[in-house]
């Protein structure tokens, strides 16, 4: 089996903000009957092997981040980027919910041109079709050194049920 990366930030990582579910929950939930494996962590800052403290402290420019490791074959590069838009706000800068600060931020990191052709394609869709009132602020960047966050960070919501109310909602432009 051959296995692709692809590295989203979308506020929180645990808790997304103030829609009380986590990016790294959703991918899972909606996801891993394609065989995806997720981890949470930091990326796109200029911090070697940055801690939580650190990223809270907005000094690092990491935003918290979600790493997929999927196989194309049963799921493509395109959904997960799709998703991807319907899980958040892409037209608030450094900002999700409550959340605010840099960490935060909206962005897709690449892994290869594909992707980077790719994600630029999905947001120009996603602009026309739904957001042409505000621009989509999401940053398309390389992948740089993605840094694995705390074990307590890694599945946070299956770890701790309780310690978000997780609620379904609805897709952000449906």
């Amino acid at each position: 089996m051959t296995t692709e990366k692809a590295t989203v930030a979308a506020g929180c990582f645990c808790c997304f903000g103030c829609f009380d579910r986590g990016v790294e929950h959703l991918y899972n939930k909606h996801f891993k009957k394609d065989g995806i494996k997720t981890k949470v962590g930091y990326i796109g800052g200029h911090v070697n092997d940055p801690s939580y403290r650190q990223i809270c402290s907005g000094t690092t420019d990491h935003a918290e981040a979600l790493e997929i490791t999927f196989d194309p074959k049963a799921v493509s590069y395109a959904t997960l980027i799709e998703f991807f838009y319907r899980m958040h706000d892409p037209t608030t800068l450094n900002a999700q919910g409550p959340d605010r600060g840099s960490q935060y931020r909206s962005a897709i990191f690449y892994h290869s041109p594909e992707q980077k052709e790719t994600a630029e394609k999905i947001t120009a869709k996603v602009q026309q079709e739904h957001y042409q009132g505000s621009p989509i602020v999401t940053a398309i960047v390389p992948a740089g050194t993605f840094y694995d966050a705390e074990s307590y960070h890694q599945l946070y919501l299956d770890k701790n049920p309780h310690g978000y109310e997780v609620t379904e909602g609805k897709d952000r432009y449906k």
